[in-house]
């Protein structure tokens, strides 16, 4: 008994166009024709058929199997290999919907990690402060995400400085940015007393310190305006101009809460190597 090419695909479950690709990349020898150029496939085919169908569902791609060859036996290493790999597919599916519930109950965002979804949430972060962040989570390494947490994590109650730099007009007139600057510095210096991390956060990003630097230098100078890069870079003499205070909560003078951690993680990262 021969069959078509259509009659070959239907009783392997298959597609004739899948049938036709076989041919194509060389998984399935040429059947002979009768004499009116019809193709006339035999039990050989279809068993040869059938395993390709079978290898393709159970995952491997048709470059696997072409080098398994024509031999019926198990393929014990292909398959384990397989195996290895459906495993960490499927670790990968629990960890996608460990973060897509995190996401659903929390009703955060999917550009942030899980990890910084839910305070960024209670934090009502502004559309820039939020770019920003998503930009050092994909930058940053382990060490210094964790920094970023954890001043992410202390954001106070009211910041009457972060609304001040937001609304800052590019037009800001140069004594406007100078006092603004002056009057950031003592809680930039405090922060980086109690958030050490933030000082070496770079340090260990995955494509180096050096290009995590040029990255959120880059992002900086495109989210915000003149102004506020002219008062991030003010920054930079005043913070070297005094040392850290020995606590930032015994830093006389200084209310705790009238600071964004945000507004500082940007001077922060403007001023540590960094450049705008």
């Amino acid at each position: 008994m021969a069959w078509s090419t259509r009659e070959i695909a239907e009783i392997a479950g298959t597609t004739l166009r899948a049938v036709r690709h076989y041919h194509e990349v060389g998984l399935l020898e040429e059947p002979e024709r009768r004499a009116n150029g019809y193709k006339q496939y035999g039990v050989t085919h279809l068993i040869r058929v059938l395993r390709i169908k079978r290898l393709t569902d159970l995952g491997f791609s048709l470059s696997q199997i072409a080098a398994m060859g024509d031999s019926d036996d198990q393929p014990e290493e292909a398959l384990r290999a397989l195996d290895t790999e459906l495993a960490a597919t499927i670790e990968r599916l629990r960890q996608a919907r460990i973060e897509l519930g995190l996401i659903l109950r929390q009703a955060a965002t999917t550009d942030l990690p899980s990890e910084f979804a839910p305070t960024a949430a209670e934090a009502q972060l502004s559309d820039v402060d939020r770019s920003f962040i998503v930009v050092l989570t994909r930058i940053l390494g382990p060490q210094g995400l964790r920094a970023y947490s954890g001043l992410l994590q202390s954001r106070p109650p009211t910041y009457p400085l972060a609304s001040e730099f937001a609304a800052l007009p590019a037009d800001a007139g140069e004594q406007t940015r100078q006092d603004l600057a002056e009057r950031t510095a003592p809680y930039v210096r405090a922060l980086h007393a109690e958030h050490p991390g933030l000082r070496n956060a770079h340090a260990d990003a995955p494509g180096g310190a050096h290009f995590a630097a040029q990255t959120i230098g880059k992002a900086i100078e495109d989210l915000y305006n003149p102004a506020q890069l002219d008062v991030l870079r003010r920054l930079q003499p005043l913070l070297h101009a005094a040392p850290d205070p020995p606590h930032p909560a015994r830093a006389e003078g200084i209310d705790r809460h009238g600071v964004d951690p945000l507004l500082v993680a940007l001077c922060t990262y403007a001023t540590s190597g960094t450049r705008v």
